[in-house]
């Protein structure tokens, strides 16, 4: 199965009582909020799940498929992830906002189009993202995903021009 399609939300943790009610760990919890149909995917099938139910308790998720009727329906998914659409996710997303999987690989330019490297992973704190970009030279460095630093994201390019301040790099 193609997975490239969708994007992971969550993962089924456990159940919740016995009326198949999945506790689910999320990653954004406005795409669960706004999404009516998940997927759990593996390498040779697509099984379409319809939500509900939703509620949050705690740090998780309280989901109701409308398929699942009980915890032994339920409990041959635990420890899946969820995904929606790709076409989903990015409906949702506002202006200057792109989705990890499509940030990650793009080449990283400064405003004079010399290389500096490319994106290799995002980390998240309570503040905002953080590009990693793995400079020429193997370096990794944290830089916040601000407009003030990154006036261009073309995805479509998969190229993201920087604007460095002093030591931001180095």
């Amino acid at each position: 199965m193609e997975n490239k399609d969708f994007i992971s939300i969550g993962k089924i943790t456990n159940f919740f009582g016995i009326k198949g009610e999945a506790k689910v760990g999320y990653s954004n919890e406005s795409q669960l909020k706004n999404a009516k149909k998940v997927y759990l995917l593996d390498d040779i099938s697509k099984k379409e799940l319809t939500i509900q139910n939703l509620r949050f308790h705690k740090n998780f998720a309280i989901v109701k498929f409308s398929e699942i009727d009980n915890i032994n329906d339920l409990i041959q998914f635990k420890g899946q992830r969820i995904f929606i659409s790709k076409q989903q996710a990015l409906k949702q997303l506002d202006n200057n906002e792109y989705l990890i999987q499509d940030l990650i690989g793009c080449s990283v330019l400064n405003e004079k189009g010399d290389k500096i490297g490319s994106v290799v992973d995002i980390s998240t704190n309570s503040s905002q993202d953080l590009l990693n970009i793995k400079n020429l030279i193997g370096q990794v460095f944290l830089v916040p995903f601000v407009e003030e630093f990154f006036p261009l994201v073309d995805i479509e390019n998969k190229k993201i021009i920087i604007k460095p301040i002093e030591g931001l790099l180095s």
